[in-house]
């Protein structure tokens, strides 16, 4: 079977073809724009993939093979629902879906169980830690994750594998299409405004998908915000258990995320508490979550309040630790989401010396709404005298360098793909 994945260079759809092509189907692709993902799909052996998304590209994939099933990114979809491949796809007759239909597929063909971690922050770590369990106990995982990790690929498929392991985003109600064997739920609080129009919008999604799941795990302040009920397979932990202080990962939202892939993988395994959490403390992180691009330049994915707040727990201790200030650079995800977080941002950055705040990375945003500067955004936090406005340019640069020279640890906190500050500083900063 031929699959062609439709913004294949995105954190969820290229895992997911990884998969598709280790689990024997054809796989080909394209994107909008050139990206690192991209890059690696190619290193790993997904190389015919088309940047532009044009129906000359599509229609050439398919007179090589035909093409049996198309499978697109949310993206797609809401940019253009007549978008040159959608057309051509329906006017050839080929299966359409987004991600969901072929995953559901394909645990059913190799009849494996779903571990799924859900949540508004800390679901790609979590999935990390999760399968970086599975393997030091040596048992064969199946899973897609959405960032690169330095054990193994973002997607595999191992054929004598029980479980697999999935990032299971909300976004489009994503996660509302699978029915976990074991899910995790690593934290809640309102986001995708564009899905959820309303706060209560987004708290039904996550109860409907805990009904959905065999067994769950979340923790107190989660349960109570989500007004659940004591159920028998719903398991509500407490936040200060003993065993969260034998981590020593640093930060606390770490330690939580951790403690959350050791209840998961002891529930799969039947391994104890104590041997996972050894395994734990070996955790060797994973891209864009506080990892080093040099020697004190560190780029992470923090892009909400909450990712902020857990992002600058990690990025505090380690700067304490090396007796280094703190200096942030953050880029906004989305304009869209600006619009109802500007009231929540406070004192996200308490404890940095000096913030840089750059223009919104923009994506699948509503053309009717204003783009909101950086300045405005700024009068919005309680420490705003530590902040200023930026570009990604050669002034940025140059103060990086003469932060990094004074001695001072940096941080960037980017959601976005191509073109992001994460892109920026690796091409700015190259070893």
């Amino acid at each position: 079977m031929h699959i062609y994945f439709s913004g294949i260079g995105g954190t969820a759809i290229g895992p997911l073809a990884l998969i598709a092509k280790q689990a024997g189907y054809t796989v080909s692709g394209s994107d909008k724009q050139d990206s690192q993902y991209i890059h690696y799909l190619k290193k790993q052996g997904v190389t015919d993939i088309h940047i532009g998304q044009t129906a000359d590209q599509i229609a050439a994939a398919h007179d090589r093979q035909p093409i049996d099933w198309y499978v697109y990114s949310s993206a797609v979809a809401i940019e253009n629902p007549d978008a040159p491949e959608l057309a051509f796809c329906r006017e050839q007759s080929i299966k359409m879906s987004k991600r969901d239909e072929l995953l559901n597929r394909i645990l059913q063909d190799k009849n494996l169980q779903l571990v799924a971690i859900a949540g508004t922050h800390g679901k790609t770590t979590t999935t990390a830690m999760v399968i970086w369990l599975f393997q030091q106990l040596g048992v064969p995982v199946s899973y897609s994750v959405g960032a690169k990790i330095p054990f193994g690929p973002m997607g595999q498929y191992a054929g004598d594998s029980k479980y697999f392991v999935y990032e299971c985003d909300e976004f489009d109600r994503n996660f509302l299409e699978f029915e976990p064997h074991i899910s995790l739920i690593t934290g809640v609080s309102w986001d995708h405004h564009e899905i959820f129009p309303t706060r209560e919008d987004y708290q039904e999604a996550f109860r409907e998908f805990i009904e959905q799941s065999g067994r769950t795990y979340l923790w107190e302040e989660d349960f109570e915000y989500l007004s659940l009920e004591p159920a028998e397979e719903v398991f509500s932990l407490d936040s200060s258990e003993p065993g969260i202080h034998e981590l020593q990962l640093a930060g606390l939202y770490n330690r939580l995320d951790a403690w959350l892939a050791i209840h998961a993988v002891q529930q799969a395994t039947g391994a104890s508490k104590q041997v996972l959490t050894e395994h734990m403390n070996r955790f060797p992180g994973l891209q864009r979550r506080m990892e080093e691009l040099l020697p004190n330049l560190f780029s992470d994915y923090a892009h909400t309040p909450e990712k902020i707040r857990g992002a600058m727990s990690v990025a505090l201790e380690t700067a304490r630790a090396r007796d280094k200030s703190l200096v942030v650079i953050y880029e906004p995800l989305t304009n869209r989401r600006q619009h109802y977080m500007l009231d929540a941002y406070g004192d996200c950055f308490e404890g940095a010396e000096k913030l840089y705040w750059t223009p919104s990375y923009l994506a699948r945003e509503d053309p009717d709404q204003r783009i909101i500067p950086p300045d405005e955004l700024i009068s919005h936090l309680t420490n705003r005298r530590i902040a200023q406005s930026a570009s990604l340019d050669d002034k940025l640069e140059h103060a990086i360098r003469q932060h990094l020279e004074n001695g001072d640890m940096v941080v960037a906190m980017a959601g976005g793909g191509g073109g992001s500050l994460d892109e920026w500083l690796r091409t700015r900063f190259a070893a």
